[in-house]
């Protein structure tokens, strides 16, 4: 029989992590004459007691594996920490808070049997959602699609299904440090398909992705597919050069033809304030990509694992290194 193994990001998710097992597990069950399936935890490290509820689960049941990491290194780390410890012939990465329905795998794992190698998932919003987030994910979509030449799917979420050849791919070939993961799996390619989801309403806890973080998510978005941002620096940079040099010329016409000229100091300003206020936009945004330069050249580990179990490898890892 074919291997599954169901990755889990888990952070602070006491309230509702025994619960979202109790589902995940009865529908793996309904999967037994297939897969052989498997569960592996990836917990941020928290500040609740998710880790200790985990370890009394995995030490009832063996199909339970547990990454504990050493730091917070956040839901893209989390999920490639899961795939580098999976050698399942299929992977599926779902959240652990019940906003990600179990009772959609088997539907995930019939079209994986019909040859696709990833399996996508698209959200429809809840009542949880509100119109700012909705408002806020349809403008990034709108834009990273405008100005990226990999498509990135509209309402795409971390709940995806993926072949062995494709986790291999992630394992070896792709080790980004600020990993934008629903743009690189359209990135990668193969054959693939996405099913519509309604987005569950969490049983409680609260959701860890706050406004700052979702803003740091879509810039690390724009700043691995694309290089428009730079490349519209040189246009306004060509743009306001020509208006500069207008400008220059009626200023030196208006030298020769009036015996005075006006003070203007009010357009001095408003020159001075409009270009001043356009270049520290762009160092800003030149300052992004060389920040994801040097964490590149810096070549931490992706994250630290600071515990392992039902696991037979050693007890500590970081992970594969990319190949120089």
């Amino acid at each position: 029989m074919k291997t599954l193994t169901v990755i889990c990001p888990v952070y602070n998710e006491e309230a509702i992590i025994e619960k979202f097992y109790r589902e995940l597990k009865k529908v793996l069950g309904s999967l037994d004459k297939q897969y052989i399936a498997g569960i592996l935890f990836v917990v941020d490290r928290g500040r609740d007691g998710t880790l200790d509820i985990l370890k009394g689960i995995a030490g009832e049941d063996r199909a339970v594996q547990i990454l504990a990491l050493s730091s917070r290194f956040g839901h893209q780390m989390s999920l490639l920490a899961g795939l580098d410890h999976s050698d399942a012939d299929a992977v599926i990465m779902m959240d652990s808070d019940l906003q990600h329905p179990p009772d959609l795998i088997p539907r995930m794992t019939a079209l994986y049997e019909q040859g696709y190698d990833i399996v996508y998932t698209l959200r429809e919003s809840s009542a949880e959602t509100s119109w700012k987030q909705r408002l806020g994910s349809r403008l990034f979509y709108r834009l990273i699609n405008r100005i990226s030449q990999v498509p990135v799917v509209e309402n795409a979420a971390d709940f995806r299904l993926i072949s062995r050849r494709v986790a291999a791919i992630f394992q070896t070939k792709i080790r980004e440090r600020n990993q934008f993961m629903r743009g690189l799996f359209s990135w990668v390619g193969f054959r693939s398909i996405g099913i519509p989801f309604r987005v569950g309403i969490r049983p409680g806890g609260r959701s860890k992705y706050s406004l700052r973080k979702r803003m740091q998510l879509a810039v690390h978005g724009i700043v691995s597919f694309s290089k428009r941002p730079l490349q519209a620096a040189i246009f306004l940079g060509l743009l306001f050069a020509a208006l500069g040099l207008v400008f220059a010329l009626v200023t030196f016409v208006q030298y020769f033809l009036y015996d005075f000229l006006p003070s203007g100091w009010t357009t001095l300003a408003i020159l001075i304030s409009v270009f001043g206020g356009i270049q520290l936009i762009f160092l800003g945004i030149i300052g992004e990509y060389i920040g994801a330069i040097f964490d590149e050249v810096k070549a931490r580990p992706h994250y630290i694992v600071e515990e392992k179990w039902n696991f037979d490898e050693p007890a500590n890892d970081s992970g594969p290194r990319a190949k120089p």
